[in-house]
């Protein structure tokens, strides 16, 4: 399969009045057409900051230090403000955690989907008109010609979601970053979306960077999972691999904490203590002063690259856990 994306050894910081925050560090994956490649992480792991560096909409505040960032070949680091206009929306398209917040309150849904339409394409007021219902109604909004002449708050936080999610999919991008789409979402309404993203995904070869915190939706939605942990990608593997043989620590203790409804009585287990402050990250694994794993190696080098355990399935570990294939 064709390469889409690839992300090698990005580092991003930020720039405080308490100083130089290390948001990201050594990021490194690569993503092909018709794979959804989900990263899951918790809040503040630095998710949304690479969705940010990627569509090159990264805050004044921040810089990225290093590192690179490959789109169908073209450097999206060096790319200048013309050439990215040119791809966001169109090649590229992103929707954003806050759908409500992301949407112009004094513009209509109706205006909001023309625009991001005439923006790369040329088509007539029928076609747009005509279009924009087609693919609301595809995301399962009732009344779609009432929607388009609607505004942001005249509706719920789910349907400026979905509406968020139509915007970016009107011109058919070959990258979709989804930012924690379905937190706005009831259970239903999230099972339709993500079968959609899936259809999109196998039907047109998009490629999908879903970002989330919820490992039973990447469950249901991956091929790849990247595990994020203040900062840094610490396992990369296949879903089914990542689920039933988690090498690295703390992937093995966030799934521990997951019920199970194939074991009712399963015990769940806590992982003690809390990430560390971003900008107090010293030279060694970031998860070192929770890990039950840690090794005099641990503390007495730098935090490892990524090496690689099974096929397609890499750690950031000294001491990863072992299976038996």
């Amino acid at each position: 399969m064709q390469e889409i994306l690839s992300v090698q050894d990005l580092n991003v910081h930020f720039n405080t009045s308490t100083g130089v925050v290390k948001v990201l560090n050594g990021i490194s994956f690569q993503q092909s057409e018709s794979q959804i490649y989900c990263v899951v992480g918790e809040n503040g792991s630095g998710k949304t900051t690479l969705a940010l560096a990627i569509m090159g909409l990264l805050p004044e505040t921040a810089k990225i230090v290093s590192g690179s960032i490959s789109f169908l070949g073209v450097d999206l680091i060096n790319s200048t403000d013309t050439g990215m206009r040119s791809m966001r929306g169109s090649d590229i398209s992103m929707v954003f955690q806050d759908a409500r917040a992301a949407l112009n309150p004094v513009l209509t849904i109706g205006k909001q989907l023309e625009e991001a339409m005439l923006a790369h394409n040329t088509m007539s007021k029928q076609s747009i008109r005509s279009y924009s219902q087609e693919i609301l109604s595809e995301l399962g909004l009732a009344g779609p010609n009432k929607i388009l002449h609607s505004y942001p708050f005249e509706l719920s936080g789910g349907m400026c979601q979905r509406v968020m999610l139509a915007i970016s999919l009107v011109n058919n991008p070959k990258l979709l970053i989804a930012d924690e789409l379905t937190s706005a979402l009831d259970v239903t309404v999230q099972a339709d979306v993500l079968d959609r993203l899936k259809a999109l995904c196998r039907d047109l070869g998009t490629a999908i960077l879903f970002i989330s915190h919820d490992f039973g939706v990447v469950a249901n939605m991956a091929h790849q999972v990247g595990v994020l942990y203040s900062g840094t990608l610490v396992e990369s593997a296949p879903v089914v691999d990542l689920y039933s043989k988690p090498t690295h620590p703390y992937t093995a203790a966030m799934i521990d904490a997951l019920p199970r409804l194939d074991d009712p009585n399963k015990k769940l287990t806590s992982l003690k203590g809390n990430a560390p402050s971003l900008n107090e990250l010293s030279w060694n694994c970031p998860f070192l002063p929770r890990c039950n794993k840690a090794t005099l190696i641990c503390r007495a080098e730098p935090r490892p690259l990524i090496s690689e355990v099974r096929p397609d399935h890499r750690v950031a570990c000294y001491n990863p856990l072992s299976f038996v294939d």
